[in-house]
C-alpha cells in the first residue's frame, strides 16, 4: 500500500476509534487544531482551483470530514460530561469567541449555525442541483459538438476523447455534488441537535451527579458545550463556503482572485461613480466625513490608476502585434504547411455562413457527420475528414466541392428560400425562379417559405438548403470515393478484420497480395458503386485466386462474383421483374479478340469507328430504360464485363454493367434490347 492510502484508512478509522474510545484532552487539542487546518486547506484549494474537476472528489471529502467531525463532537461531549475539562481549544473557544458569557456565546452559536444552515448550506444545495441537470440536460449537444470538430478536423481522435472524458466526469462529478451537499446541510443540522442535547445532559451531569446547582451547572456546562458547538461548526462552516464554491465557480480557466478582483474593480468608470457617491455622502450627510472622504477619494485614485494601465495595456497590445507582423514578414515562409492537401473540402460564400454556423442555428456540420455516418454503412469505408472553410472569393451564395485540392464541382443557392423539384406528375405548375438541382442537374425552381406548404400539395419535391448542400455533397463523395481509398485506410482495415480473423489476414496480407493490391481491388469495387463492408468475403475469394493470378482486375472481377448477393440486391429489387439491356454475342467475341495483354495490364484496341457504333448503339438503348424510368443496366457474360465497363465508363458514367455471374438465380429479369456494333 501507499502512503497517502494509509493516511486515508488512518484517517477514517481514528474517526471510529474517537467514537468507541474516550481519549486525553490534549489528544482531543491536537486533533481540533487539525480539523480547523483541514477545513482551511479545503476552502482555499476550493477557491484557487482552476476548474472544478481539478476537486473532482469533493463529494468524497465532504463525507470523510463529516465523520470526522461528529467523532470530534462524540469525543469532546464525553470529556465534557465525564470530567469536565474537554481541552483548552473548547474552552477557549467557550470563553474568548463566546466572551465567556453563556448568552453571548449562544448568540454567536445560533448566528453561525443560521448563516450556515440558512444561507451557504440553501443557496449551495439549490446551485448543486440546477447545475446537475443542465450538466446532464447538455451532454447530448456537447457530444454533438465533440463529433463536429472532429468531422470538420478541428480537433484530432485524443482531443476529441480527452472532452468526452471531460464531459462524463463533469457529469459525474455535479451529479455527486447534488446528493454531497446533504452531508453539509445534515451536519449543521446534527450540530444543532448535539449542542442541544450536550446542555440538557451537562445540567442533568451536574445536578444530579456532581451536586451542583442548576445556574452553576447551566454556567459551566453550557459554555463548554457552545464552545464544543463553536469548534465545530466554524470548520462545518469552512467546508459549507468551500462547497458554495466550488458548485458556482465560474471561470474554469482562470485564477479565481485576479478574475474576481478584476470583473468587481476592472471599469475605471464604476469606480469614479461610486468615489463620487461616497465622497457626497460625506460632504452632505452627517455620516462621519473623514472616513467617506478618504474612502471616496480612495476609489476616485483606483480608477484613475487602472485606466491608466487599461491604456498602457492597449498600446503594448498595438506595439506586440505590430512586432509580431513585422517578424512574420521577416521569417522564411513556411513552405511545408502549403503542402498539405485535405482530402475533400467544401468552400462557401459569406451568405452561406449561417448554415454553418451552430451558433446561427446552422445545422450543415451535423449534416456532415451524417454524411460520413451514411457512407460507411452504405458503401463500408471511411470518409476522409471534410473542410468547411468560407471563401470570400465565392459569390455570397456560392459553394464549391473540392476533391484533393481541385474543384470537383459546384453549386449555387438562395438563403431563406427552397428548391422545388417536378418529380413528373405534377399538374399544376408553380411560380418561382429557375434553376437546375446541383446533384443531378435537373430542373428545379426556387421558391419562397410562403410557397413551400401549396408545392408540396402540389406535388412538388421541396428541400432547403442544407439538404441540397448535403446531397451534392453526398453524391460527389461516392463519385469519388474510390480515389479517397488510401493505403492507410486499406491498413486499418486489414488492422480490423485481423482482430476476428487473423489466419486469413495472415494469408493473404502481405504473402499473397501487397497492401498496394488489395487497396486497387477495393477501389475497383467501390468505382463502381459496390460496398466493400463485407471484407471478410473480400479478403476470402481473394485468398483463394491470388495464388493463380495478381492481376487485380481479374481478382475484381472474382469478388464481384462472390458478393453477388450484395450487387442484386442493389441493383435488382426483389420480387419485381428488372427491365436491362444485353450485348450481342457476336459483340462481346469482337471485343475479346481486341484485348491485348501486357505486363501493366489488358488494353482494347478496338478500332474508333467500331467504338463510335458501339457507343452509338449504348446510348439508344440507355434511352429506352431511360424512358421507362429504369436504370440504365447492360448485362454482359463475365469474361467481358471488366473490358466493356471499361470501354463505356468515358462516355457514360453512370452505366451499370453486371455480369450473368454476378445476379442470384431468383432474380427476374427482361430484356429491352441488345447493344450491337
Amino acid at each position: 500500500m501507499r502512503k497517502a492510502d494509509i493516511g486515508i484508512a488512518a484517517y477514517i478509522v481514528a474517526a471510529f476509534v474517537m467514537m468507541i474510545i474516550p481519549i486525553p484532552n490534549v489528544l482531543l487539542d491536537i486533533l481540533l487544531a487539525c480539523n480547523i487546518a483541514v477545513a482551511f486547506a479545503i476552502m482555499f484549494t476550493a477557491m484557487f482551483a482552476k476548474e472544478v474537476l481539478d476537486l473532482s472528489y469533493f463529494p468524497t471529502i465532504l463525507l470523510f470530514t463529516t465523520i470526522f467531525r461528529i467523532s470530534l463532537n462524540v469525543s469532546s461531549t464525553r470529556l465534557i460530561l465525564t470530567t469536565g475539562d474537554p481541552g483548552e481549544v473548547v474552552k477557549t473557544f467557550g470563553n474568548y469567541v463566546g466572551g465567556g458569557d453563556l448568552i453571548v456565546g449562544a448568540i454567536v452559536f445560533i448566528i453561525l449555525i443560521l448563516v450556515q444552515f440558512m444561507i451557504i448550506n440553501k443557496g449551495s444545495e439549490r446551485v448543486a442541483e440546477v447545475t446537475a441537470r443542465f450538466t446532464l440536460d447538455a451532454m447530448p449537444g456537447k457530444q454533438m459538438a465533440i463529433d463536429a470538430d472532429l468531422n470538420t478536423g478541428a480537433i484530432n481522435d485524443a482531443e476529441a476523447k480527452r472532452r468526452r472524458d471531460k464531459i462524463q466526469e463533469e457529469a459525474s462529478f455535479f451529479g455527486s455534488m447534488d446528493g454531497a451537499v446533504k452531508y453539509v446541510k445534515g451536519d449543521a443540522t446534527a450540530g444543532l441537535i448535539i449542542t442541544a442535547v450536550n446542555i440538557i445532559g451537562g445540567i442533568a451531569m451536574g445536578v444530579l451527579r456532581r451536586g451542583m446547582d442548576f445556574n452553576g451547572a447551566l454556567n459551566q456546562y453550557a459554555i463548554l458545550t457552545i464552545g464544543d458547538g463553536l469548534v465545530s461548526q466554524i470548520p462545518s462552516l469552512l467546508i459549507s463556503l468551500s462547497t458554495g464554491i466550488l458548485v458556482t465557480k465560474g471561470s474554469k480557466d482562470a485564477d479565481f482572485g485576479s478574475v474576481l478582483i478584476k470583473q468587481l474593480f476592472g471599469m475605471p468608470k464604476v469606480l469614479y461613480i461610486v468615489g463620487a457617491i461616497i465622497t457626497g455622502l460625506g460632504i452632505v450627510t452627517p455620516f462621519p466625513t473623514l472616513i467617506f472622504l478618504i474612502i471616496g477619494l480612495l476609489f476616485i485614485v483606483c480608477g484613475r490608476v487602472i485606466a491608466g494601465e487599461i491604456e498602457t495595456a492597449q498600446i503594448e497590445n498595438e506595439v506586440d502585434m505590430e512586432e509580431v507582423a513585422a517578424e512574420e514578414i521577416r521569417q522564411p515562409e513556411n513552405v511545408n504547411s502549403l503542402l498539405q492537401v485535405d482530402p475533400i473540402e467544401l468552400e462557401f460564400g459569406y451568405g452561406i455562413i449561417p448554415l454553418a454556423d451552430v451558433n446561427q442555428g446552422g445545422d450543415l456540420l451535423d449534416r456532415v457527420v451524417m454524411i460520413r455516418r451514411q457512407i460507411a454503412l452504405e458503401l463500408g469505408t471511411v470518409v476522409p475528414i471534410i473542410r468547411l472553410r468560407d471563401n470570400i472569393q465565392l459569390n455570397p451564395n456560392q459553394y464549391i466541392i473540392k476533391i484533393k485540392g481541385i474543384q470537383v464541382s459546384e453549386g449555387e443557392i438562395l438563403f431563406d428560400h427552397y428548391m422545388a423539384m417536378n418529380p413528373g406528375y405534377v399538374e399544376e405548375e408553380i411560380t418561382g425562379i429557375p434553376t437546375f438541382e446541383p446533384s443531378f442537374h435537373l430542373p428545379a425552381l426556387w421558391i419562397t417559405e410562403g410557397q413551400r406548404e401549396r408545392a408540396e400539395s402540389m406535388g412538388y419535391t421541396v428541400v432547403d438548403p442544407p439538404s441540397i448542400i448535403a446531397t451534392h455533397l453526398t453524391e460527389v463523395i461516392r463519385q469519388h470515393i474510390s480515389e479517397l481509398l488510401t493505403r492507410q485506410d486499406v491498413q486499418n482495415l486489414v488492422s480490423n478484420l485481423k482482430e476476428t480473423n487473423p489466419s486469413l489476414v495472415d494469408e493473404l496480407v502481405p504473402k499473397l497480395l501487397g497492401l498496394g493490391e488489395v487497396q486497387k481491388v477495393l477501389q475497383n469495387l467501390l468505382k463502381e458503386g459496390i460496398s466493400i463492408r463485407d471484407l471478410l468475403t473480400i479478403f476470402e475469394t481473394l485468398a483463394d485466386y491470388a495464388s493463380t493470378t495478381r492481376d487485380t482486375d481479374i481478382l475484381t472481377e472474382y469478388t464481384r462474383q462472390s458478393l453477388k448477393r450484395a450487387i442484386s440486391s442493389k441493383f435488382f429489387p426483389a420480387n419485381e421483374t428488372t427491365s436491362v439491356v444485353t450485348l450481342d454475342p457476336k459483340l462481346e467475341q469482337e471485343i475479346m479478340a481486341s484485348v491485348k495483354q501486357t505486363e501493366t495490364g489488358a488494353y482494347l484496341t478496338l478500332d474508333p469507328e467500331k467504338t463510335k457504333n458501339i457507343m452509338k448503339s449504348v446510348g439508344a438503348e440507355v434511352a429506352k430504360l431511360e424512358n421507362l424510368g429504369k436504370n440504365p443496366i447492360i448485362i454482359t457474360s463475365p469474361i467481358v464485363r471488366m473490358y466493356f465497363k471499361r470501354l463505356t465508363e468515358d462516355y457514360y458514367p453512370d452505366l451499370i454493367v453486371v455480369s450473368y455471374n454476378e445476379i442470384e438465380n431468383n432474380i427476374e429479369l427482361q430484356s429491352v434490347g441488345m447493344v450491337t456494333a
